[in-house]
Parts: structure tokens; C-alpha cells; sequence
């Protein structure tokens, strides 16, 4: 058995972090509700399973914690599950569609919003760089309980974040020639 790495997965590992630092930084500077540091997370989880998807959260967020914003250091378990969640559901041979890519973006979403909410609500209480910050903090205002402002928040941002990158990987695989 080959053990090497080939250099095609290397590429796409490499691609797939420049995508998550690319589109986290422009979300992170135009101060959006959502943030779309996953999208080369869960496009190399499609293409290279698992693992290829944890390797690639994994590092983008490093990179990303140790270049622009600190807070992706402490979101790398996200990072990871939703690496891993697109490699298992994204991989598994069935392409997507329109009647099942809702349930496969909440399914890609809901554990990573889980880890998300108990990161920002116990390190953070309710206050990072993302542009959803600002609606957590209205809901808590309004007297929303912080810890279901905060869970709120998450489940609808990371929701349309995860199906953004979700609907981009069904338009390369409609594109893409087999």
C-alpha cells in the first residue's frame, strides 16, 4: 500500500483553506451576520471525505487565529465537526439534490451550532468578532435569556452560512464533468 500524499490532495486541502480564510476575513471586515469560513471545510469534505475536511478546518482555522482573528483558535472544534459532518454526508456517494440538501445543511449545521453556542455563551458571553454579535445583543436586550439569544443566533447564521457552501458544492457538481 501507497502511503504517500499525493499532490492533488494537497491542492485541495490548500485551496480549500485559502477559500475559508478568503470568505472568513470578508465576512469578518464587512461585518456580516454570517460567516463563510467553511466553505472550503465542507467543499474538500465533499471531494476527499472526513478526514480531508477536518484537515483543511483544522488548519484554515489556525491560520486564520494566528493572522487576523483570534477568535477562530477558539472555534477550531467547529471547524472539525463540520469538516468531518461534510465528509460522512457529503462524500457518501449520493449526489446532492434539491429535495435533500435542506436536511443535509441542518445536518451539517445543527452539531457545529451545538459546539458554537457552548463556545460563545461560557468563553465569550455572547460577544466575538462576527457580525451576528449585534443581533445576539438586541435579543438579550429585548430580555431573550442569553443562552437562548446566543443559541437562536447561531442556528439561523450557521444555518444559511453552512447552506451557502452547501449549494455552491451542488453547483460544481452539476457543472462538473464526470
Amino acid at each position: 500500500m501507497n502511503k504517500r500524499i499525493k499532490p492533488i490532495l494537497l491542492v485541495w486541502v490548500a485551496l480549500g483553506i485559502s477559500l475559508n480564510f478568503i470568505g472568513g476575513n470578508l465576512a469578518l471586515v464587512l461585518r456580516l451576520p454570517v460567516y463563510l469560513d467553511t466553505i472550503g471545510t465542507i467543499l474538500v469534505g465533499s471531494l476527499l471525505g472526513p478526514i480531508g475536511g477536518l484537515v483543511t478546518g483544522s488548519l484554515s482555522g489556525l491560520l486564520t487565529g494566528i493572522t487576523t482573528d483570534l477568535f477562530s483558535l477558539y472555534y477550531l472544534p467547529v471547524q472539525m465537526v463540520i469538516g468531518l459532518l461534510s465528509g460522512l454526508l457529503l462524500k457518501s456517494g449520493h449526489p446532492l439534490s434539491k429535495q435533500n440538501i435542506w436536511w443535509i445543511t441542518l445536518l451539517v449545521s445543527l452539531p457545529g451550532t451545538i459546539c458554537a453556542t457552548l463556545i460563545t455563551f461560557c468563553l465569550f458571553h455572547g460577544i466575538t468578532s462576527s457580525g451576528s454579535s449585534i443581533f445576539v445583543q438586541l435579543l438579550t436586550g429585548f430580555g431573550f435569556n442569553q443562552g437562548w439569544a446566543i443559541f437562536s443566533v447561531q442556528l439561523l447564521t450557521d444555518y444559511i452560512d453552512r447552506f451557502i457552501a452547501i449549494m455552491l458544492v451542488f453547483f460544481l457538481q452539476k457543472t462538473s464533468i464526470k
